[in-house]
């Protein structure tokens, strides 16, 4: 059985570390130090090098990863996977292990924050070998709308994320047509999914400028999309991820031929998911014993799909609420505090 990825581990690292405020840690930039890149395990050789000379994109990268998996636990949150981090060293578990959608979903997501971040950063001088896109000016812009905005320099956010993320797969040398090589294959095409979902969701971005809101000039420029956008376009990806296998001759081909092949913007897959309804150490399942569910709902978070038939147990519950709020001149809300007795769900 294959072992976790182990960038996941430098992921959850840099977002517990250095993504929560770099400033107070200026010692890690310091030229010739190396501490992070040192410290930090599980980094191929590819990897340490581009560590090593971009050491200020470090504290983007797990900025990026931080953001992919709020989102991973945003969009699973009603089922019975909920992207759950289990412990420090392979964020998602032994989940990782195998080649499922929820493995494809989670290597996508975390790429897409990886360009999400760098490209932010560019454009607010954070980095010192990028600034603004440089994007030329669409052809269907209108000739008198400006173009020069400080725009998300997506461009060298796709082509970095690509460089460190691929590098630990692109160097691994395995047997051709084995399985080993078909998950290295699994998590190459998924990265690029993540990112193309970023970079082909940037869109133009415009300000009006004139007397008294007249809008007589416009100035436009390059704008990254909100990542709940690209989340849900990815989990769509997901719904439809392509079943895969490894050929001899070293190439993914569908299980099923009948389906389209998947371009590069789709997600795919080599090993079925396993059962998440029981806890399974070996698999990395946590289970679905003790999720609230929905009583009322016919969906994956209704109690008869989310707890697995296995039944629920209902209980009260308190909740505060702020309520009764008026505004005060001048300028402040007041609110009270309502509480309420709500019946809740949970699976046996």
């Amino acid at each position: 059985m294959l072992t976790p990825w182990p960038f996941f581990r430098f992921l959850d690292l840099c977002c517990r570390s250095l993504a929560v405020n770099p400033v107070q840690r200026p010692e890690v930039f310091i030229i010739g130090a190396q501490p992070v890149c040192s410290q930090l395990p599980g980094l191929s050789p590819g990897q340490r090098k581009l560590c090593q000379l971009y050491q200020e994109h470090m504290a983007y990268i797990g900025e990026g990863a931080k953001t992919g998996i709020k989102e991973c636990q945003y969009q699973f949150r009603q089922r019975r996977w909920n992207c759950s981090i289990v412990d420090n060293m392979s964020v998602f578990g032994r989940v990782m292990q195998i080649g499922s959608r929820e493995t494809a979903f989670t290597y996508a997501v975390s790429a897409a924050g990886v360009v999400n971040a760098i490209s932010r950063a560019c454009r607010e001088g954070e980095l010192s070998t990028c600034g603004c896109s440089r994007t030329a000016r669409p052809k269907d812009l209108p000739r008198d709308w400006l173009w020069g905005g400080c725009g998300d320099n997506v461009e060298y956010g796709y082509r970095f994320a690509k460089e460190f993320v691929d590098a630990r797969e692109r160097e691994k040398n395995f047997a051709k047509g084995s399985e080993e090589q078909g998950r290295v294959l699994m998590n190459l095409q998924n990265n690029e999914a993540g990112r193309r979902a970023v970079y082909k969701m940037a869109d133009v971005a415009c300000k009006c400028h004139g007397v008294s809101g007249s809008c007589s000039l416009k100035t436009c420029w390059l704008q990254l999309a909100e990542f709940r956008k690209v989340g849900d376009q990815l989990k769509e990806k997901y719904d439809s991820a392509a079943a895969m296998r490894i050929t001899r001759k070293g190439k993914l081909e569908l299980v099923n031929s009948r389906f389209n092949q998947p371009t590069p913007e789709d997600l795919v897959y080599v090993d079925p998911s396993p059962d998440y309804c029981l806890r399974n150490e070996t698999t990395g399942s946590l289970g679905t014993q003790g999720r609230l569910c929905n009583k009322t709902s016919e969906g994956m978070d209704g109690c008869e799909l989310m707890c697995c038939g296995r039944g629920y147990d209902q209980f009260k519950s308190v909740q505060v609420e702020r309520c009764h709020c008026k505004f005060h001149w001048c300028c402040f809300v007041k609110c009270r505090k309502c509480t309420e007795i709500v019946d809740q769900y949970v699976c046996k």
